[in-house]
């Protein structure tokens, strides 16, 4: 079972994405910030972290370039999640060292798509 970080500060959209990451057979932890998601990637780190980008504490763009900058984290593969949809924010997400973007609210398949990608890319 493949174990994935989701963090998230909203709970709702956290409960809601959880559930049904489970329901594909996913192990999913919760982080509510980006202090809390790095300090969990680094204690057990996960096959793959879904990334909030505005969270509070930390941003999800400062919490990836932490992750990035240690050689615990630093292959960790990252999705970006975020309502913000301009090609900008897609590049200034990839620029923050995540590996794949996806919107919200989020479309199940095809971010599934990205994870299983990113997860046969990794080795995972």
């Amino acid at each position: 079972m493949k174990r994935l970080l989701l963090v998230e500060d909203n709970e709702m959209n956290a409960d809601m994405l959880s559930r049904r990451l489970i329901r594909r057979d996913f192990e999913v932890r919760l982080a509510k910030d980006g202090e809390e998601g790095v300090r969990m990637a680094k204690e057990d780190p996960p096959d793959l972290i879904l990334m909030d980008m505005s969270l509070p504490v930390m941003t999800g763009w400062e919490a990836t370039q932490v992750l990035r900058q240690d050689d615990a984290t630093r292959q960790i593969p990252v999705i970006a999640l975020t309502a913000h949809a301009m090609a900008e924010d897609r590049q200034r997400a990839l620029d923050a060292g995540c590996d794949d973007y996806d919107t919200k609210p989020v479309d199940l398949p095809r971010l599934l798509g990205k994870i299983e990608a990113l997860l046969q890319r990794s080795g995972g």
